[in-house]
């Protein structure tokens, strides 16, 4: 009578997979607990059929699969097809920079520059009323990343911007010609300033 082969010990054929294999040691092992002599020869099998598998595969008999191989690229890389589209296209210096908020932040701070937007068509004060605004976007902005010195950078370039974008309305808004130097124009320039803000401060970081 031959000499069993590992796979015989193992109770699977030499057609099993890594994972089969794997799984009858494991099962004849707890099923074989305290008896060391057994559990000797059922990890000697083991190796003799990982010895066995890794010598054809260096004579180019089996392929072994990348997931036995490199189960650490496995774990680490995400398949593509699992990043969006936005991440495909999105540079990664704008990912860092951009912001995903919370809602409850978005409406925190709509809020906060719709309110001043109302306050300044009742009692325009624009000093007042952006200097409040700057404020209140670096305290969002350092809530996020706890970056003081970045959040006020990018406050103070907000209202740069808004002030910039909101000066070139004098070139469109024809009724700022009929009403003259009234409430109207000046009010809308600062929802644009205002909605600037926001913007940066919501969608930012």
């Amino acid at each position: 009578m031959s000499e069993p082969t590992p796979y015989d010990k193992l109770g699977v054929n030499d057609e099993a997979s890594f994972e089969e294999v794997r799984d009858a040691r494991d099962r004849l092992l707890r099923e074989n607990e305290g008896d060391e002599s057994q559990q000797e020869l059922i990890e000697l099998a083991y190796d003799a059929i990982l010895m066995a598998r890794l010598r054809a595969r260096k004579e180019g008999r089996i392929a072994v699969p990348d997931r036995i191989r490199y189960p650490e690229r496995v774990a680490t890389v995400a398949p593509p097809a699992s990043q969006s589209s936005t991440q495909r296209l999105t540079p990664s210096w704008l990912s860092r920079l951009l912001d995903n908020p919370d809602p409850k932040d978005i409406y925190i701070s709509l809020g906060i520059f719709t309110g001043l937007g109302i306050i300044n068509l009742f009692v325009p004060a624009s000093s007042i009323w952006l200097s409040i605004g700057l404020t209140a976007s670096v305290y969002l902005l350092t809530r996020k990343e706890n970056r003081f010195g970045r959040a006020l950078l990018i406050s103070l370039a907000g209202i740069s911007f808004g002030v910039a974008l909101a000066a070139l309305t004098d070139q469109f808004l024809v009724l700022s010609r009929l009403v003259g130097e009234g409430l109207f124009p000046s009010s809308i320039q600062m929802a644009i300033i205002l909605l600037v803000m926001w913007l940066h401060t919501c969608f930012l970081k």
